[in-house]
């Protein structure tokens, strides 16, 4: 073989290599086309399903027109009616401030006058005390005196055994002598007159 042969050879493989190379990519080129027709097409679809709500927000936006044209002015006026307000509030504000002092000096009078009476009423509840404290203590000291007489002298047991009760829960005498102390009421009454 000539090397013209060899050359066309390798000229008609490259050729034949390009052809191949050249079918591949215009069947990737043909997919993509088809998908970019495809996304065209629903792309094209939502356009025209958005078209009506597009007509609908611009005639609500013409509605609004005027609407917004009224805002202004009733901002204004939002803005008096504060300012009105703000008046008001800070008017209020001093005549709580004037009731407060007023509410504090009443406090204090009233503070005032109740001390006054509570050590003139103290002062007199301490002569009452002066004048009535003998005669109630004699009566006090008559009534507890007369009292314990009435009352019967108790007798108290002591010792360290008792006997068990029979069957009619009396006590029997203990083996041991019972010691008893007698209390009169005259012990009492002494004590009692002593406090």
């Amino acid at each position: 073989m000539s090397p013209i042969q060899i050359a066309l050879l390798v000229l008609a493989v490259a050729g034949v290599w390009a052809v191949v190379e050249l079918a591949l990519t215009l069947r990737k080129t043909r997919t993509v086309v088809d998908s970019l027709d495809k996304t065209v097409s629903d792309l094209n679809n939502a356009l025209a399903e958005a078209q009506p709500v597009v007509a609908k927000l611009d005639g609500a936006v013409d509605e609004l027109t005027p609407a917004l044209a009224q805002v202004e002015p009733l901002l204004k006026s939002s803005k008096t009616a504060v300012d009105a307000l703000t008046s008001n509030l800070v008017e209020v504000e001093a005549v709580v401030r004037d009731i407060s002092e007023v509410t504090g000096s009443v406090a204090e009078a009233s503070n005032a006058v109740s001390s006054v009476t509570d050590s003139a009423a103290g002062a007199v509840q301490k002569l009452f005390n002066k004048v009535k404290a003998p005669a109630a203590d004699a009566d006090r000291k008559l009534a507890a005196a007369a009292a314990e007489a009435e009352q019967p002298t108790e007798r108290v047991l002591i010792g360290d055994d008792h006997a068990a009760a029979d069957d009619d829960d009396v006590q029997k005498p203990a083996a041991k002598p019972a010691q008893y102390y007698t209390y009169t009421p005259a012990e009492t009454s002494e004590e009692s007159c002593d406090e």
